[in-house]
């Protein structure tokens, strides 16, 4: 996994294709993406325009970051990154993390909310998702599992269910945001750590 990469969250979808583009053109080889951005098909474009021989990146140096989101915790794991990979127009995701730790009820609105504006959650447990997950890899259509947004003790929760361990717990981590305890958790536990929001959030100035 390369050191560094394009994190595509709150990305303006006009401007998406030609960022991804400059980037490659920079030497970024990592795109982190996720469904819930609904952004990968215009990745994908510029993936088809800009990766493989005698391109900006060749194949064999491009890492594509993708995510399982909350309302699809329920879905049989083997069949859900079929549109990830279409609109991706690629073969396999290099990295396929759990977004968070719990599921969001069904529906329409990726955020559902009660009638007091909370968000609503369901009862599913990141277990049995997690077990899921596995058949992917044996599949091939994913190279490795991870994590994000997830604390120690939810990461026991997963490595307690599986021989299949999570290689990667993304975190939002920055100067004011040092996650000590956690990477050092997540060293102890064989978990690599890669940060998201590296300089910094707006949403938590």
């Amino acid at each position: 996994m390369p050191l560094t990469g394009l994190g595509i969250w709150k990305s303006e979808p006009s401007q998406l294709k030609e960022t991804v583009k400059y980037t490659f053109s920079v030497g970024y080889c990592h795109i982190d993406c996720a469904a819930i951005y609904i952004s990968e098909p215009e990745i994908g474009e510029a993936l088809k325009e800009d990766v493989g021989p005698g391109k900006a990146v060749p194949w064999e140096e491009l890492f594509v970051t993708s995510k399982l989101w909350n309302t699809k915790h329920h879905l049989r794991m083997w069949s859900l990154p079929s549109g990830r990979l279409a609109d991706l127009q690629f073969k396999y995701l290099d990295l396929y993390l759990m977004h968070w730790p719990y599921a969001f009820e069904q529906g329409d609105n990726p955020f559902p909310k009660n009638a007091d504006g909370t968000i609503c959650y369901d009862s599913t447990h990141c277990k049995e998702p997690w077990k899921a997950l596995k058949a992917l890899v044996a599949k091939g259509l994913v190279r490795v599992l991870g994590l994000s947004n997830f604390n120690s003790w939810q990461i026991g929760n997963v490595l307690s269910v599986t021989s299949v361990h999570p290689a990667v717990l993304q975190v939002e981590c920055y100067p004011y945001l040092t996650q000590n305890e956690l990477i050092a958790h997540c060293q102890a536990c064989g978990l690599e750590v890669t940060a998201y929001s590296p300089l910094g959030s707006s949403d938590h100035a």
